[in-house]
């Protein structure tokens, strides 16, 4: 595994899966999540740049903060706290809210929250270059909905209301599926979850750590939700 280059100050670190990324400004960079697996993601870091290096996450799933407890900071939606166990007592959190800018000097990047798949869940929007750093929402892979707190309809909202950027957005860059992707998978997702929803679409099973679950063939993805759903 090593760092793949995106454009000239954007880096993409694929375990094979899921990944993270690295972005550059003329001050700071900043690291979108953290990795499974890798325990050194700031470290990996340190062989693109020498600029300080900041950590967000786009939310506290497992797959998403494997190198955490490597920064004594860490911005996050504040309703994500509630699925976020600290790696170390004294790690700062650094709020970050709907509509904030995170400005890396020459590069902001404007926080857009999509709760649903989680409640905190927030995508970053690069305001130079139109890049949609997601997460999790959006992308053509296997989309988490069982479990506790995860809330279709809330996530059916989150995609509305993107809607909103649509202008603004040249390009989807999730931490699964293909990179990039379209924003106008965006109205598929919407059709596909709304018919799931409702209930049209007959789901298969499968077992998944250890419970049985809902697989939702929506075209476009896959969405896996809670038994009975």
């Amino acid at each position: 595994m090593e760092w793949k280059k995106i454009d000239y100050s954007t880096y993409q670190y694929d375990e094979g899966g899921v990944r993270f990324f690295l972005l550059l400004g003329s001050k700071e960079a900043l690291l979108i999540d953290s990795g499974m697996q890798t325990r050194n993601a700031k470290e990996l870091a340190r062989e693109i740049t020498d600029l300080p290096i900041r950590l967000f996450n786009t939310h506290a799933d497992i797959d998403h903060i494997g190198s955490n407890d490597e920064f004594d900071e860490v911005m996050i939606n504040p309703a994500e706290l509630v699925n976020y166990k600290k790696p170390h007592p004294s790690q700062k959190i650094v709020p970050v809210y709907d509509g904030d800018i995170i400005d890396l000097g020459d590069r902001k990047l404007k926080a857009i929250t999509l709760p649903g798949h989680t409640p905190g869940s927030t995508a970053l929007l690069d305001k130079n270059t139109g890049m949609l750093f997601s997460g999790d929402p959006i992308q053509d892979g296997r989309i988490f909905m069982f479990g506790e707190m995860r809330d279709l309809s809330a996530y059916i909202h989150s995609l509305r209301r993107l809607k909103e950027y649509k202008d603004e957005i040249t390009g989807i860059y999730a931490n699964h599926g293909t990179l990039p992707v379209d924003f106008s998978i965006v109205d598929k997702l919407i059709e596909g979850a709304c018919r799931v929803e409702r209930g049209e679409i007959a789901p298969s099973k499968a077992d998944m750590f250890g419970q049985t679950i809902n697989v939702y063939d929506v075209g476009v993805a896959t969405l896996l939700g809670n038994s009975g759903q």
